[in-house]
């Protein structure tokens, strides 16, 4: 009998992604068809970034937001390796060599290592992105544990925090910690807040929101250094943010919110090839024999193969957005371990597509009590923007129309772009219900009624409608896991009646926790329901 001897799969850097990755892996590990060894350099395993901002203010607790529990996968035979980090790859002897001088070898290794804080160039602040953990005392970047545990020790006692940077994750942060009752400041170097995902009214709208929900912003301001407060025996402490106009704001806490860039110096170090990202094709690959892959924020598809069946386009840059990274490891885990055992490694005669599907411009959403806001696709697109576009054979297709609605005085504006009738962007700030409809139109695909007016509706009544209503079983409810309105109502009819009893069940909600509110509503629509049965009979 001819035994295959077991593939030997390493995974550098254990975030969302990885543990996306080494959870669909499991099986085969179990099954001892994989030696599997996944590299973290936090001595925490996998947690959702996306939600640090809730543990920062005390909304959640880390139990909450963990993805993976090391003991049971060490009892499951994957090999974890915590608080290491990898050196280099060499490539000719398929080995990775770590920090502690210890090496490792592969068969295929992924690169997950995922994204990094930019730190702006600023006086008294060190830009070089190794050096982000050696930020001084009172600035943060958002970006692990020990920076929510910044924010919450100066949110819990009511300190002023300045959040330098106008990007979602900043924003959201700053939301919360206002609410909690700390003092927020937000200073961006644009016109609104989240530029590049907001047009101007949208932006305008959410500045004023922003405004009412208790937030000190102060846009298009360049700032120049940070102040210290020395400190007998210890580090010198932030004391001020320095603006180019002679300005100066005082507080306990600077938030970098200044972007993120993916951490391509393994890969780069190794001769791969790397541009925003580690390029890589459509089928992940980052070299040309198929032994390195990369997934996540650290990934760039880009494909170079003019043969490439399939591909529509020269992919994208890393998305910044958790649900493509987990299909991204979805996807790369049937193609490392196909269903036929035989077919291992060869990708293709696995039952897994040849190559991995193209994302559609993902959908930004603003996760905050009482703020509401979405964008996705053409945001920039402007009133009366009517050119006719020309097609493939010297065709036409049709003209992009833009329609646009306004309420600033209540916070609430809409903007849809479409083309013949078909969703091609949109912008909604301060109507939920419109929103999520716009969504569900935009990701479908489908066309928006004659009257764009009988989406404003859904927002209007005092009494808003319920979502938890009767909807189409396989349509999806969770954007990031792909988690569907039928799937997550047969969780709550067997017995879970809270997010986390449904995220452990579905996965849904376990992403960017966008989804959240429609599964409370879902959850308190079945209890009722019960309730009401048991009181009947």
């Amino acid at each position: 009998m001819n035994h295959q001897a077991p593939e030997r799969i390493a995974v550098v850097g254990f975030g969302p992604v990885a543990a996306r990755l080494v959870d669909e892996l499991l099986p085969a590990v179990r099954a001892g068809r994989v030696l599997l060894t996944v590299i973290g350099s936090e001595s925490a395993p996998a947690y959702n970034r996306v939600l640090v901002a809730d543990l920062g203010v005390g909304r959640t607790t880390p139990e909450d937001i963990e993805l993976a529990d090391a003991d049971e996968l060490r009892a499951a035979g994957v090999n974890v390796r915590l608080g290491r980090t990898v050196r280099r790859i060499d490539r000719p002897r398929r080995r990775i060599e770590l920090d502690d001088g210890s090496h490792d070898p592969y068969d295929r290794l992924v690169l997950a290592t995922g994204a990094g804080a930019i730190v702006p160039t600023l006086t008294g602040l060190n830009p070089d992105p190794a050096a982000v953990h050696l930020l001084p005392p009172g600035v943060t970047a958002l970006r692990d544990l020990a920076d929510a545990a910044r924010l919450r020790e100066t949110v819990h006692r009511g300190g002023h925090v300045i959040v330098l940077g106008g990007g979602i994750l900043g924003i959201e942060a700053a939301l919360a910690a206002a609410e909690e009752g700390a003092r927020v400041t937000v200073v961006h170097n644009g016109d609104r807040p989240l530029a590049r995902n907001i047009d101007h009214g949208g932006g305008k709208t959410l500045a004023r929101t922003l405004r009412a929900a208790g937030i000190d912003l102060v846009s298009g301001a360049r700032s120049t250094g940070v102040r210290f407060l020395p400190q007998a025996g210890g580090r010198h402490r932030f004391e001020a943010l320095e603006l180019e106009d002679g300005r100066r704001i005082d507080g306990d806490l600077l938030l970098l919110s200044c972007g993120i860039r993916p951490r391509t110096g393994l890969a780069e170090g190794a001769g791969l090839p790397v541009a925003k990202g580690i390029l890589v094709s459509h089928r992940l690959e980052a070299d040309k024999e198929g032994t390195i892959f990369a997934i996540g924020d650290c990934a760039e598809v880009r494909c170079t193969d003019p043969a490439c069946a399939g591909c529509s386009g020269p992919g994208g840059g890393p998305a910044g957005l958790i649900g493509p990274g987990w299909r991204q490891a979805e996807w790369l885990a049937r193609r490392l371990v196909p269903q036929d055992p035989s077919a291992a490694g060869t990708g293709g005669a696995d039952g897994a597509p040849a190559q991995l599907a193209a994302e559609r411009p993902g959908v930004m959403l603003l996760k905050a009590r009482n703020v509401d806001m979405a964008s996705a696709g053409a945001v920039e697109a402007e009133l009366w923007d009517d050119e006719v576009g020309s097609g493939g054979c010297g065709g036409t297709i049709p003209p992009r129309q833009v329609a646009q609605w306004a309420d600033p005085e209540h916070g609430r504006y809409v903007k849809m772009v479409t083309r013949g009738g078909v969703l091609e962007g949109l912008v909604c700030v301060g109507m939920p219900r419109t929103a999520a409809e716009l969504v569900l139109l935009y990701e479908r695909g489908s066309e928006l009624p004659a009257d764009r007016t009988a989406l404003f509706r859904l927002d209007a009544a005092e009494q808003l409608p319920d979502l938890s209503g009767p909807a189409d079983p396989a349509a999806s409810l969770c954007r990031c896991t792909g988690a569907t309105h039928g799937q997550v109502q047969e969780a709550v009819a067997g017995g879970c009646h809270s997010p986390g009893a449904v995220g452990d069940a579905t996965r849904a909600g376990t992403g960017c926790g966008g989804c959240r509110s429609r599964i409370v509503d879902m959850i308190e629509a079945h209890l009722q329901s019960a309730g009401a049965a048991t009181g009947t009979s």
